[in-house]
């Protein structure tokens, strides 16, 4: 598996992140839905480093970290690819986000996801990884549908 930095051109990683937002439409009503949207302008301008995971030329998943403060960093949108799940891609994305977080000088690292049934095998990857269930941060308010996890690093 390959992690590298992403820009959003590549057509199969956009399907992904368009595939993301319409999995979480699923299970959360629209103003619980916070993954990056692919298609907003604004979020190639955003302060926000996107990378992809790759086996050869298959896309396997892909995630990004958003620059909250000098010193707090947020992780956005990680999705594997269905045919990829449960064979480890996600834990090395996180391995390498968490990486380039300490790299960039961030001291802690947050992020949201969704707090339902279909969210259970996120929540165990992150507190597996040391993440912490925390209070809402950032602009995010308060949600019933989201469940908000810390770690320092």
């Amino acid at each position: 598996m390959d992690i590298r930095p992403d820009d959003l051109s590549d057509p199969r990683v956009v399907a992904l992140l368009r595939a993301h937002r319409a999995d979480l439409a699923r299970h959360s009503p629209p103003q619980s839905v916070h993954a990056l949207d692919v298609d907003a302008a604004a979020l190639r301008a955003a302060p926000i480093a996107f990378w992809s995971v790759w086996d050869g030329d298959h896309l396997a998943g892909c995630g990004a970290l958003k620059a909250l403060a000098p010193d707090h960093g947020e992780i956005k949108s990680m999705r594997t690819v269905d045919a990829y799940r449960r064979r480890g891609v996600a834990a090395r994305l996180l391995e390498h986000l968490l990486a380039e977080a300490r790299r960039r000088g961030y001291r802690r690292l947050s992020l949201e996801t969704g707090s339902g049934p279909a969210f259970a095998p996120a929540h165990a990857l992150y507190l597996r990884f040391g993440f912490a269930d925390d209070a809402p941060f950032a602009d995010y308010p308060a949600d019933p549908y989201s469940r908000f996890l810390t770690r320092s690093l």
